[in-house]
Formats: C-alpha cells, sequence, structure tokens
C-alpha cells in the first residue's frame, strides 16, 4: 500500500518528465527555425528542412503520456517560438560578413546538433530510468 507522499511524489516526477519533454524539444524547434531562417531559399534543401521543421513543432505533441495541453495552445506556442526563430534566423543571415564574420554561419547548426544530442539524452534517460513496479 502507498502512502500519499509516495503518490504525490511519483506524480510529482511524471510531470517533471513531461515538462522537460516539451522544453527540450522546443530548444531543439528554436535551433532548427533559426537554421531554417539562416538558409531560407527556394533549394530543395530548404524543403526537406521544412518539412522537418513542421514535424518537430507538432509531432512532439502525440508523445505525452498522461494529461495532454489543448492542441490549439500547444500549437499557438510552438508556432510563436517558430516564427520568431525563422525571424532570428534571417535577421543572423543579413548580419554575416557585416557585423558578424562569415565563419559564424555554423553556429546555428552546431548550436542544433548540441540541442538535439541533449534532448535524445533526456529521453532515453526518462524512457530507461527505473521506476517503481506499480
Amino acid at each position: 500500500m502507498k502512502t500519499a507522499a509516495q503518490i504525490g511524489q511519483i506524480q510529482e516526477e511524471e510531470v517533471a518528465v513531461e515538462k522537460s519533454f516539451a522544453v527540450d524539444t522546443s530548444f531543439v524547434l528554436f535551433f532548427l527555425a533559426i537554421e531554417f531562417g539562416r538558409s531560407a531559399g527556394f533549394a530543395f534543401e530548404s524543403v526537406f528542412l521544412g518539412i522537418t521543421l513542421i514535424m518537430v513543432a507538432v509531432l512532439p505533441y502525440f508523445a505525452y503520456t498522461g494529461e495532454k495541453p489543448d492542441f490549439r495552445n500547444w500549437l499557438f506556442g510552438r508556432s510563436l517560438i517558430l516564427g520568431f526563430a525563422i525571424v532570428l534566423g534571417i535577421i543572423f543571415r543579413q548580419t554575416l560578413g557585416v557585423v558578424l564574420p562569415e565563419e559564424f554561419r555554423f553556429m546555428p547548426m552546431t548550436l542544433l546538433i548540441v540541442a538535439a544530442m541533449l534532448s535524445c539524452y533526456i529521453q532515453f534517460y526518462s524512457f530507461l530510468k527505473l521506476r517503481l513496479a506499480k
């Protein structure tokens, strides 16, 4: 028989896992959108990057195991992040060679790779950590 404190602790851990999932995928979405804004154009690469961007924006909603937030609110928040980051990427592209050195053009992709690696680590840790049997 579990006490109220144990049940409360288990619920707090589940909420923390769900919130970390939304936060770390938001960082990946942010840096991916900056890279999209930086490399925006009509190239074949931009089409795949745009499709990936939409998938990273929408699909994490369906990975929630607990109580899901309203989809419209979820999508509105993610699209705000998306729009802000794309504008930031376009501004970043305009400053390369003028304000920032040309070598900085790889910075958004580098930060995207780091954010994606941390996100994968957090996700695998939350899936594989030991939990009490129910």
